[in-house]
């Protein structure tokens, strides 16, 4: 494979796994973002049984969070569900939808893991790498790893999620409102932690998750809804 970056979708598990070795040698966990202006939050849901997916993309002004484009795209998965192979069931439809986008935008928000992954290639680290955009990966729930500490109850308190075995640091355990149960933000690609958390909190507008993947996110769920009354109708 000559640049794992240019590989195809249509791959079997063995080779998605490699796929993702190669690329995880390619995400860069360090950099700043000077005054960014767009962000796109990155959002699926899938319908037909889990034959098709929806794949959602709100294009948001930064920082005024001001939607300004809104798209969506209905395709065949792909992948079959195996845990840590996500991003070959999503990313496919994904990347589609932030090609499409005439204005590219100064960093992605995806609402699932980046670095926090068994083989350290979540889907923001995928799609980030691929498309040489800067990432996040903005995670509710915990797909490797273990909490160091539990954070504090106040907006802006984090502990870390770190490996088990070695105790390398895979996300941050962020509390993004009081009282909430936190989200797991870790690197997707061309950020480091600490800005990436900056960013999410940035996006919080008082809310447990950040704009971007909350408005991508009902938008899948919206999507979803209209697909499945025009299959009833």
């Amino acid at each position: 494979m000559n640049d794992p970056r240019r590989h195809t979708w249509d791959v079997n598990i063995a080779e998605a796994m490699e796929i993702q070795r190669a690329l995880a040698g390619l995400v860069q966990r360090s950099g700043r973002l000077e005054n960014p202006r767009f962000v796109a939050g990155c959002d699926a849901a899938f319908t037909d049984g889990g034959a098709c997916i929806v794949g959602a993309l709100v294009l948001l002004s930064f920082p005024e969070l001001e939607v300004l484009e809104r798209r969506t795209l209905k395709e065949d998965v792909r992948m079959p569900y195996v845990p840590g192979l996500l991003s070959f069931r999503e990313a496919p439809t994904l990347e589609r939808l932030l090609l499409s986008l005439p204005q590219k935008p100064d960093f992605i928000m995806f609402d699932g893991h980046g670095y926090s992954h068994p083989r350290r290639l979540g889907l923001a680290c995928h799609l980030g790498v691929r498309l040489g955009i800067p990432s996040v990966g903005v995670a509710k729930s915990i797909l490797t790893g273990r909490i160091e500490n539990e954070a504090g109850m106040v907006r802006g308190s984090r502990s870390w999620l770190i490996d088990a075995r070695s105790g390398e640091r895979l996300a941050a355990v962020l509390r993004t409102r009081d009282g909430v149960r936190p989200l797991y933000v870790s690197v997707g690609h061309m950020l480091d932690i600490e800005e990436a958390v900056r960013l999410v909190l940035e996006c919080g507008r008082g809310r447990r998750l950040p704009e971007p993947t909350r408005l991508a996110d009902a938008l899948a769920a919206e999507a979803k809804r209209a697909d499945l009354r025009a299959a009833n109708d």
